[in-house]
């Protein structure tokens, strides 16, 4: 049995956050340790209770889950494939640096080239762009510039920060995505493009799916916060990313839900409130952490944004967490996955699982919890 958070018990709500609640119920509950996107999300959640708490509890914990299950002594990564290039195995390389940053352990430096070196030989398309899956030739995904590029910029933050041939070639995917996916209307952007547009759901002119899906502009506005701070701040894409991510904060507040403070599965007009959508939680976690990291680092105006990002903070603590009986957290109303190796259609997204403590939700809402609880 399960009840809202709403009557979990005062003496508990007073002593806890949110934040090491979430820490606390996970690892009470067991995470498997791999190397998947998913795990690789959801630890960024114990980067932040880390960051905030400082103890040390958590950091050991989360060693445990790469050192070893993931990255070898010898500084390899446990079962890499060097031949098959698909952006989503990318994004534990930021997990990875992580722990470089911390320990200055040459392991992970060498486990962090191999992702570096294998982003190198990924297929890309004729304008530059990193296909998302080598099994989709010439496709780029929103999805795709969170697991690759903010890797890619922390990276040669790091190890190569002066080469601004990398830098441009990183503004690039920001800018390939946006001349392609950005609904200069709406201001925000569907899900991904073709650029052959040869897939059955590439505009014929375009080559853009055609339905803006909620998770995959979470991912890219996460990315966003993550890679303009590392951007030189002398070098043009920075001035460029910046702005794509106001404008997409401005569009993301017009279409924010008035009754629930979230945000629906497939964003795109006529569909919010049409049969068979939902708020999800996974991007309303996103967005919300995207608002909040935006003020924190001077991009977006508190006086602007701080109402709305409570709101929906306030909104994701409401409607999609519960309590065990046990008294761990139970998050819900995560979409399993949305794919554009799919006719992409209304139908497609909506037919999806709904699934209860999805890693994807869960470590956005991490990161939004641990935003909102500075203030």
């Amino acid at each position: 049995m399960r009840t809202s958070f709403l009557v979990f018990t005062a003496a508990a709500a007073a002593s806890t956050s949110y934040l090491e609640w979430a820490a606390d119920s996970y690892i009470q509950d067991g995470i498997e340790a791999t190397e998947w996107y998913g795990e690789a999300t959801l630890y960024e959640g114990y980067e932040a209770v880390y960051r905030l708490t400082q103890n040390e509890t958590y950091a050991k914990w989360y060693r445990g889950q790469i050192e070893g299950p993931v990255v070898l002594n010898n500084g390899s990564i446990r079962d890499w494939m060097y031949d098959f290039y698909s952006l989503d195995d990318y994004r534990i390389g930021n997990n990875i640096l992580w722990w470089y940053e911390r320990t200055r352990d040459t392991k992970y430096q060498n486990a962090a080239d191999i992702i570096r070196a294998q982003l190198d030989r990924n297929p890309r398309t004729p304008t530059g762009g990193f296909w998302h899956r080598e099994t989709l030739p010439d496709q780029m995904w929103l999805d795709g510039i969170y697991m690759a590029d903010s890797f890619y910029a922390k990276w040669t933050s790091l190890f190569d920060a002066k080469n601004t041939s990398a830098w441009d070639d990183i503004a690039l995917q920001y800018d390939n995505i946006e001349a392609h996916t950005r609904n200069h209307t709406s201001g925000l952007l569907v899900h991904g493009y073709d650029e052959s547009k040869t897939a059955v759901w590439a505009d014929p002119v375009t080559g853009a799916s055609p339905l803006v899906w909620c998770r995959a502009v979470g991912w890219y506005f996460m990315s966003l916060l993550e890679v303009i701070p590392l951007f030189p701040k002398f070098h043009p894409g920075r001035a460029r990313l910046t702005e794509y991510f106001v404008t997409l904060a401005a569009a993301l507040k017009k279409v924010q839900d008035e009754e629930s403070g979230g945000w629906w599965l497939i964003m795109s007009e006529p569909y919010p409130g049409a049969p068979g959508n939902y708020i999800e939680s996974s991007a309303s976690a996103m967005f919300t952490f995207g608002w909040l990291g935006g003020i924190r680092l001077g991009l977006l105006s508190a006086d602007e944004y701080l109402g709305p990002a409570r709101k929906a903070y306030r909104g994701l603590t409401e409607r999609f967490v519960e309590t065990n009986d046990n008294g761990t957290m139970n998050w819900e109303g995560t979409v399993e996955v949305g794919s554009l190796d799919s006719n992409a259609t209304f139908e497609y997204y909506t037919s999806i699982p709904i699934v209860e403590n999805d890693h994807r939700g869960i470590g956005p809402f991490m990161l939004a919890s641990s935003e909102i609880e500075r203030y």
